[in-house]
């Protein structure tokens, strides 16, 4: 696979048919970004599984916090990665290993030798991309917000006079 470059039918896939998301580095601290993405898909209708050893026990968007992904009772349907590269790798070959099929790496998150790992396990592998950003666009979520409606534009609008209250 090309990880130069997905096509948007193939993020539009997984999208579709993935149920259940475990979030690696999910985070309870709303400014985080994992804790918004996380939000976010849960409001959407995925069912979002926290992954962070420092939260195990806890209850985040309604679901109970695991230390690793070995510790989850079930098999989730994608691993969503918030980590470095580094630490991407074994978490995407545990992954693998565990025989989750969709194994996603955030923006900023690339890792060929666990993507080939993974991929050699027959799991699906997209890196260097948020599945927020991608389902808003993919599913027409930009649009309403003003995004490709030529509200939003680079030209420069004219300067209107103001007048002077003196």
């Amino acid at each position: 696979m090309n990880h130069d470059s997905y096509p948007d039918s193939l993020i539009k896939d997984v999208l579709g048919r993935v149920r259940t998301i475990a979030l690696v580095g999910a985070s309870n601290n709303p400014v985080r970004p994992s804790y918004f993405v996380a939000k976010y898909l849960t409001d959407k209708g995925y069912r979002v599984i926290p992954v962070n050893p420092g939260l195990a026990g806890q209850t985040l968007f309604g679901q109970l916090a695991y230390a690793s992904l070995k510790d989850i009772p079930e098999r989730p349907d994608m691993v969503d990665i918030f980590r470095n590269a580094e630490a991407a790798g074994p978490i995407a070959e545990e992954a693998a290993a565990l025989g989750v099929p969709v194994v996603w790496m955030q923006l900023g998150v690339r890792n060929d030798a666990a993507a080939a790992t993974a991929e050699a396990h027959g799991a699906t592998v997209i890196m260097n991309r948020c599945p927020k950003i991608e389902y808003a666009r993919l599913f027409g979520e930009i649009g309403r917000q003003g995004i490709n409606s030529n509200v939003i534009t680079a030209k420069k609008r004219p300067v209107k006079a103001v007048k002077k209250l003196i």
